[in-house]
């Protein structure tokens, strides 16, 4: 695979609660150079990394319920639109963890659907965390079974803010459950382009990485 190819799956991602207008901006510009897939950031930055990417093909993308997903269906459906609205084109939201660990498909089904009717109204594309560290095989291919239910475009390993990230093992199952239509975003932990490279060969379509240039480096 290309460098150019390679960056063309990353997402290039900052969400410190901490970080500045210039480190995102930095981001941006970073993601630019390299011709990242999109930039990934917390809500409040919407707007601005949309006019830092003006012009480029990368894309505004956001999380949203993150990082526990522990927040109702209305309010991430709300923290959705308001994001869609301020500039973003991708939606990154956390699952209800506690209702895929409970087997809840019902519940989890409506908490995705709502977020999903959010960002597919303001034309947005959603990719749906399932948090596999904290979830055993049957409850990561309910998760994913519910996702393409509820209409998601990608389902995704992780946030990064949890105990373990992305794993090989995890992509494969995921990609096996979606099937060929719907993207697998692996995400957490992935810091050397072998590590992109062999996510990639197990299924992965997206890479979330916080060190986006290492990786095609």
């Amino acid at each position: 695979m290309t460098t150019p190819q390679l960056a063309s799956y990353i997402d290039s991602t900052l969400l410190k609660p901490e970080a500045s207008r210039e480190q995102i901006a930095a981001l941006c510009a970073e993601a630019k150079q390299y011709g990242f897939a999109s930039v990934c950031t917390n809500p409040l930055w919407a707007g601005f990394v949309r006019e830092q990417l003006a012009g480029s093909d990368v894309l505004t993308c956001v999380v949203v319920g993150f990082p526990l997903g522990a927040s109702a269906k209305e309010v991430k459906a709300f923290e959705t639109a308001t994001a869609v609205a301020a500039g973003a084109q991708e939606i990154d939201m956390v699952i209800d963890i506690a209702a895929a660990r409970a087997g809840e498909a019902e519940i989890l089904e409506r908490d995705i659907a709502a977020v999903a009717e959010a960002a597919h109204a303001g034309g947005a594309a959603l990719k749906v965390i399932i948090e596999t560290c904290l979830l055993d095989d049957e409850q990561k291919v309910l998760a994913c079974r519910a996702a393409v239910a509820a209409g998601a475009d990608y389902v995704k390993t992780s946030t990064g803010f949890s105990t373990a990230g992305a794993t090989v093992e995890d992509v494969r199952l995921m990609r096996e459950t979606v099937g060929p239509d719907i993207g697998v975003k692996a995400s957490g932990g992935i810091r050397t382009r072998e590590d992109a490279l062999a996510l990639i060969e197990a299924g992965a379509s997206r890479i979330g990485a916080s060190s986006g240039p290492a990786l095609v480096g």
